[in-house]
C-alpha cells in the first residue's frame, strides 16, 4: 500500500551535547558515593564485573571505556560502540583502580563519567617463628624470647585475632605476651611476642585473620604448634657451590637437612627463569638429565619451616660450550706497519667464544711442532691488549725461519667438547693489507618497495681476507634483521621485501679478525627505495549544490622519485579529456556541477614506482538523515488497540546540497510495506530537530522505519531504525536506563532497581516486595534498602526526566497544564519509614514541595497512588524514601507515570507487557 500524504513536520533547534552514566549489573558487593562525588564499586576476587555506559545526546555518541590506577594506569579497552558493556570475568586484584566511559559526538565537551573499582581479597595468612635469647643480670641465666609474625594479604585490612590452643590471647589478662603492629607494615603483620618462655607457652597458636564477612569472604586462619624443640631450618649440598660439565651430562644435586623442627620442606628453583622440563625433583635431590647450554643458571634449594629465616643454598651450574674459533694478525704497532717487515715484531692473537671463558687451554704449534717460550718466540696465555680470553703468540725480531703456518688450539682439558683449532700461514706473500672496493654504480642501490635489494662491497686486494660488517651510519638504527651489526663473508648484504624505512646509507666495515688487526676498511653505499606517490585525500565525499563551481585537489605529500610522469582524471571509470597538467603543482580539476556529472571522480599520479589515486564521490544528493533517539515518552496511546510514536531527527549539513524540500517516509511491518509518505515542510537547518508522528499503528506490532531526504533533483540514502510499542508513559524500570531517572546526587543513599531473580536471599522476609507489581518474578521495581549500613532518617531520592511545559497552555484560557502522576508503592514491614512525593519546579532556583506522602506499615500488597499536578513550569517528579527505625523498612514503587491531563477514576496501569516499565532500588548491607 503506498499513501501520500501531507503533512507539517514540526522543528526545534536541537544539538545536544553528549551526556553518559555509568551503571553496574554484575556481582557487586556494595556501591556507593565518596565524598568527591564518585561511585565505589565494591566487588569480591573472582567475580565478574559488569558496567554499562549509558548516553545520551545528539547525534548518537561514541563510547570509549578506558582505566587508570590499579596495575599500571593500562589503557586496556578503546571502542565506538553505543551503551558499550565492560565485562571482566574472574577479576582479580591487580584490576582494581579508577574506570572511565568517555562519550563524544562532536557537540561541546564530551561527557566523562568515573568509577573507583574496589576488588576485595583475604589471602591465607603466613605464621612465622623467630626467636632470641639474651643475657640477664649479668649472665646469671638466660632469657629466651619468641616472636610469632602473623602476615597476610587483604583488601580491606584485615583484623586479627590470636589464640592459644582454644582460648583468646587477651594482653591485658597476660603479662607473659605483647600484641603489637611492626612499624611501616600498613596493617598486613600483628606480631604475638612470648616473654621469657614459661611451661605453658608450648602449645598449639592460631592466627586468624578477617575482613568481617565483607563481599562474603569468610574467615581464614592458620595453626603453628610451639615445642622446646623448634628451631630454624639448616642444610648443606652434596656439591660445591660452582658445577662445570659437559653437555648431554647428567648432574645431580642433594640438599641435604641438617636441622630444623618442624621438619623443614625443600623447595628447588633456578635463576634466571624456571627449572628445565627434564629436571626431576625427588625429596631434597634434584637431577638434570643430558644437561644443554640451556640448562645453565644458578639453582636455589631452600629449606621452610616457618621459623626463623629460610636455609638457602645456591649452584652454579655451568655447561661447557666452545665455538667461532677467530685470528688476528698484527704487525709492528709500535712502528704503525701494516704489513710483515723482518727485523719486526709480529704479534699472532687466537680467540674462541667459550663458557667458562677462563678455563680454556690455547695450545699453539709451528708447522705442527709445539711453541714453547724462547727468546724470539713469547707465548701470552690472556693477552692484556686484546678481548679478555684471548691468547697471543708474540714473534720479536722477526727473522726468515720465523716465517711458517702458525696453529692455535683451544680445548678443555679434559672435557668431551670438541677442540678447535685455526692455522695461519706467515709468509711475505701470504700476508697484505686489504683493499676494499664498492663496484661502479653501486654506491647508490635504486630498488622498488616491495623488491629485493643487493648492496656490494668487496674486498679486491688483500690476505687473508676477512669478513666484511655491516651497519647502518645512522647512529641507533638498526639492520633490517634487528640486529646492530650484520657479517657478510661473502661482502653481499641481501634485502628482501624492501619498505621505505630501509632507505638510506649503509657502512661496510672489515672485520678486526681473521685478517690484519689494522685500521678498518670501510666504504658506504645508499639504498634508494623509490614507491609510487602518497597522496591525501585518499577518498573524500563531496556535496554541492547543483550549477555551482567544484574543485577537487589531489595533494601529493611523499613521492620518490618525487618527480611525477603522469596525472590523469577519470569519471565513472572514463578519462576525462583536458590539457596535460603542469606536473609540478598540486593536481586539480574544476568543474560545474550538474545532474548528469555526479559520480565517483579518480586523479591517478605516476611516477616511475607506480600509480596512486585520489577517489572523490562527488554528487548533489543530500546527506542522510540522523535519527534522535533520547525522545521523552514517544509513544501514544490512541483509541481501540492502536498507538502513535512521535519519529524525530535531524538533517546532517543541509545546507551543502540543494534545498531539502522534504522527506520519504516507509513504514514497514517485518517485510510488509504498512505505507509510504512525502513529508513537505519548512527546509531544515543545522541543529534543528523535526519531529513527524506515525499514527495508526497496531498494538504490540513493531515496525521498521525508514526516511530519506528529498530535493528537486535527487533523493538521499534511506536510514532505517525499528520503533517498537513501549509505554514509556508507564515507567517499570524493565530497563537499565530507567527511563531516564536518575539518582539524586545530594541525598544519603540510592534507590536500587531489582527484581525477584537478583534479591538478596539473606534478605529479611518480613519487608519488600516478592515480585513487581504485575506479579511475575523477572519483572522490576525499584526499592530502598533498610538493612545496615542505613540509619533512621536516611534519605535516598529518585528523579524523573525533566518536563519542559513553558510552551503549552491550560484549559479554558489557564496559564497552567494538568498533569496526572500515578505509580504503586509498597510498604511492608513493622520499620517503615515514609515515602513522599516531590514536586521541583525548575526556575532561577529549584522549588521542592511535598505533593503526596505515606508513612509506616501499609500491607503486604501492592497499592496505586494518583493525583494531579499543575506546575508553574519545567518540572521534575522527585520519590524520596526515608529509612524508618529498624531494618525491616524496605519501601518499592513500580510503574510510574506522568502523563498530560488530569487523571481520571478508571487511569489504571495495564499489568501485562511491561516493555517500558521501570523499577527502582535502595540498597545497604545488613
Amino acid at each position: 500500500m503506498c499513501v501520500c500524504v501531507c503533512v507539517c513536520v514540526s522543528m526545534r533547534s536541537l544539538t545536544a551535547p553528549a551526556n553518559a552514566q555509568i551503571v553496574h549489573s554484575g556481582a557487586a558487593c556494595n556501591v556507593k558515593d565518596d565524598n568527591i562525588s564518585e561511585r565505589i564499586y565494591t566487588i569480591k576476587e573472582g567475580d565478574t564485573l559488569v558496567l554499562q555506559c549509558i548516553v545520551k545526546g545528539h547525534p548518537r555518541p561514541q563510547v570509549r571505556w578506558t582505566k587508570t590506577a590499579g596495575s599500571a594506569s593500562d589503557k586496556f579497552q578503546e571502542t565506538s560502540i553505543y551503551n558499550e558493556t565492560l565485562r571482566i570475568e574472574g577479576i582479580q586484584r591487580v584490576q582494581g583502580g579508577r574506570y572511565y566511559c568517555k562519550a563524544d559526538n562532536g557537540v561541546g565537551v564530551a561527557a566523562i563519567k568515573s568509577i573507583r573499582v574496589d576488588v576485595q581479597y583475604l589471602d591465607t595468612p603466613v605464621l612465622t617463628v623467630h626467636q632470641t635469647i639474651s643475657d640477664v643480670r649479668g649472665s646469671y641465666y638466660q632469657e629466651k624470647t619468641v616472636f610469632l609474625r602473623c602476615t597476610v594479604n587483604s583488601n580491606p585490612p584485615a583484623r586479627f585475632i590470636w589464640k592459644r590452643g582454644s582460648m583468646l590471647i587477651e594482653q591485658s589478662k597476660d603479662n607473659g605476651v605483647d600484641i603489637y603492629e611492626p612499624l611501616y607494615t600498613q596493617g598486613e603483620t600483628k606480631v604475638l611476642k612470648l616473654k621469657n618462655l614459661r611451661p605453658k607457652d608450648f602449645a598449639d597458636y592460631t592466627c586468624q585473620v578477617s575482613v568481617r564477612n565483607v563481599c562474603n569472604i569468610e574467615d581464614k586462619s592458620v595453626t603453628f604448634r610451639l615445642t622446646n624443640t623448634t628451631s630454624p631450618p639448616m642444610i648443606r649440598l652434596s656439591v660445591n657451590d660452582t658445577v662445570v660439565v659437559d653437555p648431554g651430562q647428567d648432574v645431580l644435586l642433594t640438599c641435604e637437612v641438617t636441622g630444623g623442627f618442624p621438619p623443614p620442606t625443600v623447595t628447588w628453583s633456578r635463576y634466571p627463569g624456571p627449572l628445565p622440563l627434564s629436571a626431576q625433583v625427588r625429596g631434597p635431590t634434584l637431577i638434570l638429565r643430558a644437561v644443554t647450554p640451556a640448562d645453565a643458571g644458578f639453582y636455589n634449594c631452600t629449606a621452610v619451616n616457618n621459623v626463623g629465616n629460610p636455609a638457602r643454598k645456591n649452584v652454579n651450574v655451568i655447561v661447557r660450550t666452545m665455538s667461532n674459533l677467530t685470528f688476528q694478525i698484527t704487525p709492528d704497532s709500535n712502528k704503525d706497519s701494516e704489513t710483515i717487515q723482518m727485523g719486526r715484531d709480529l704479534k699472532l692473537s687466537c680467540h674462541v667464544d667459550a663458557t667458562p671463558q677462563d678455563k680454556v687451554n690455547y695450545t699453539w704449534y709451528k708447522n705442527g711442532a709445539p711453541v714453547f717460550n724462547s727468546d724470539s718466540l713469547i707465548l701470552l696465555r690472556s693477552d692484556p691488549d686484546m678481548a679478555p680470553g684471548t691468547s697471543s703468540l708474540e714473534i720479536v725480531d722477526m727473522k726468515f725461519r720465523d716465517l711458517a703456518t702458525y696453529s692455535c688450539m683451544a680445548n678443555f682439558p679434559g672435557s668431551r667438547v670438541p677442540e678447535l683449532r685455526v692455522d695461519v700461514n706467515i709468509s711475505q706473500n701470504s700476508v697484505s693489507p686489504p683493499v676494499l672496493s664498492v663496484p661502479a654504480g653501486g654506491q647508490v642501490v635504486s630498488v622498488r618497495e616491495g623488491g629485493n635489494a643487493e648492496l656490494v662491497c668487496l674486498i679486491v686486494d688483500g690476505k687473508p681476507r676477512p669478513p666484511l660488517l655491516w651497519s647502518r651510519t645512522e647512529k641507533d638504527l638498526l639492520m633490517p634483521s634487528g640486529k646492530l651489526v650484520v657479517e657478510t663473508p661473502d661482502g653481499r648484504l641481501r634485502l628482501k621485501n624492501v619498505t621505505r624505512d630501509m632507505m638510506g646509507a649503509y657502512r661496510c666495515q672489515t672485520a678486526p679478525y681473521n685478517g690484519l688487526n689494522i685500521k678498518r676498511r670501510e666504504a658506504q653505499i645508499t639504498l634508494n627505495v623509490q614507491y609510487p606517490p602518497i597522496l591525501d585525500p585518499v577518498f573524500q565525499d563531496v556535496r554541492s549544490r547543483n550549477y555551482q563551481m567544484v574543485t577537487l585537489r589531489c595533494t601529493v605529500l611523499r613521492s620518490n622519485p618525487p618527480r611525477l610522469m603522469d596525472i590523469r582524471w577519470f569519471r565513472n571509470g572514463d578519462l576525462i579529456r583536458m590539457p596535460m597538467p603542469d606536473l609540478k603543482e598540486t593536481p586539480e580539476l574544476k568543474f560545474k556541477l550538474e545532474p548528469t556529472n555526479n559520480g565517483t571522480y579518480e586523479c591517478r599520479v605516476s611516477n616511475t614506482a607506480g600509480t596512486s589515486s585520489c577517489m572523490f564521490n562527488v554528487s548533489a544528493q543530500p546527506y542522510n538523515a540522523e535519527f534522535y533517539f533520547d525522545t521523552p515518552n514517544p509513544v501514544r496511546i490512541l483509541k481501540g488497540n492502536n498507538y502513535s510514536y512521535n519519529l524525530q531527527w535531524t538533517q546532517k549539513d543541509p545546507e551543502a546540497t540543494d534545498r531539502i524540500i522534504g522527506y520519504w517516509i516507509n513504514v514497514r511491518k517485518v517485510k510488509y510495506l504498512h505505507r509510504t509518505a512525502f513529508l513537505p515542510g519548512k527546509e531544515p537547518e543545522k541543529g534543528v530537530l523535526m519531529s513527524y508522528t506515525i499514527s495508526d499503528l497496531r498494538i504490540p506490532l513493531s515496525y521498521e522505519v525508514r526516511l530519506a531526504p528529498i530535493t528537486t533533483y535527487s533523493t538521499g540514502d534511506y536510514i532505517s531504525r525499528i520503533i517498537q510499542y513501549s509505554e514509556h508513559h508507564v515507567c517499570g524500570f524493565e530497563d537499565e536506563r530507567i527511563c531516564g531517572f536518575s539518582q539524586d546526587r545530594s541525598d544519603i543513599f540510592d534507590w536500587t532497581r531489582q527484581n525477584h531473580l537478583t534479591q538478596n536471599p539473606k534478605r529479611s522476609a518480613n519487608t519488600g516486595p516478592e515480585t513487581d507489581r504485575s506479579g511475575t518474578k523477572e519483572g522490576y521495581y525499584m526499592y530502598i534498602e533498610a538493612s545496615r549500613p542505613r540509619v533512621q532518617g536516611d534519605k535516598a531520592r529518585l528523579l524523573s526526566p525533566l518536563f519542559n511545559v513553558t510552551s503549552v497552555r491550560g484549559p479554558k484560557g489557564s496559564g497552567r497544564v494538568p498533569y496526572c502522576v500515578s505509580f504503586y508503592y509498597h510498604m511492608k514491614g513493622k520499620h517503615i519509614g515514609t515515602l513522599n512525593v516531590l514536586l521541583r519546579v525548575r526556575s532561577i532556583a529549584s522549588v521542592d514541595s511535598v505533593i503526596w506522602t505515606k508513612s509506616g506499615h501499609q500491607g503486604p500488597d501492592w497499592k496505586k497512588a494518583f493525583f494531579d499536578i499543575s506546575p508553574s513550569g519545567p518540572f521534575q517528579i522527585v520519590f524520596e524514601g526515608i529509612r524508618g527505625p529498624s531494618f525491616e523498612g524496605d519501601i518499592a514503587i513500580d510503574d510510574v507515570s506522568i502523563t498530560l491531563g488530569k487523571c481520571k477514576q478508571e487511569n489504571t496501569v495495564a499489568s501485562a507487557g511491561k516493555t517500558g516499565k521501570i523499577d527502582f532500588f535502595l540498597s545497604g548491607d545488613m
